[in-house]
């Protein structure tokens, strides 16, 4: 038996997606985005309302970063969700991030974030508020790699939120071998 609970917006995982602009001043700003994803092989779609400063920002700019929101880094993650920068001018600095420069788009990475995707704008619908970005550039923290130069989702213990209950939740364990385990039933 299942329940029906009509049309929802409801993904399991959801990543927790953290996006990161410059204001007309070049101040960092950060805000959380849950409702994205990749969308062609350079490409990451998200939804953005326009009335979001990082979003003025990110129009004005031509560019993002979009980092993964890490278990360490909760509070400060969910704080940037909740707080406007059209209302608080630091929340970055209240959050505890710090910025460096990406050097392949003018966009902050934020440091206490380990991987980001960096992005040019492609396009952004006002009425639907997507946001589409061209990915130049994937930069990780050697922090959160494996001996072989590749990221290993254990040290990088992303975090994906959970819409029906309003959670958020780590990752949990490698459960099978992508492209290999389905080949026991050819």
């Amino acid at each position: 038996m299942r329940k029906n609970f009509g049309p929802k917006p409801w993904m399991y995982p959801m990543p927790v997606l953290i996006l990161g602009s410059y204001d007309e001043n070049g101040v960092p700003d950060a805000m959380n985005a849950a409702w994205g994803g990749i969308s062609e092989e350079d490409e990451i779609t998200v939804c953005v309302d326009s009335s979001h400063k990082t979003m003025a920002n990110i129009l004005k700019r031509g560019a993002f970063t979009v980092s993964f929101a890490v278990e360490s880094q909760v509070i400060p993650c969910d704080y940037v969700g909740i707080v406007s920068a059209n209302e608080v001018s630091d929340k970055f600095q209240r959050a505890g991030f710090t910025a460096e420069k990406s050097e392949w788009v003018d966009a902050p990475l934020i440091c206490q974030l380990p991987m980001a995707m960096e992005c040019r704008v492609r396009s952004y619908d006002d009425q639907t508020c997507r946001l589409v970005g061209e990915i130049v550039n994937v930069s990780a923290s050697d922090s959160v790699l494996d001996e072989k130069g590749k990221v290993d989702p254990k040290k990088l213990r992303p975090i994906v939120y959970d819409p029906c209950g309003h959670g958020y939740y780590a990752l949990g364990e490698k459960v099978g071998a992508a492209f290999s385990d389905g080949l026991k039933l050819k």
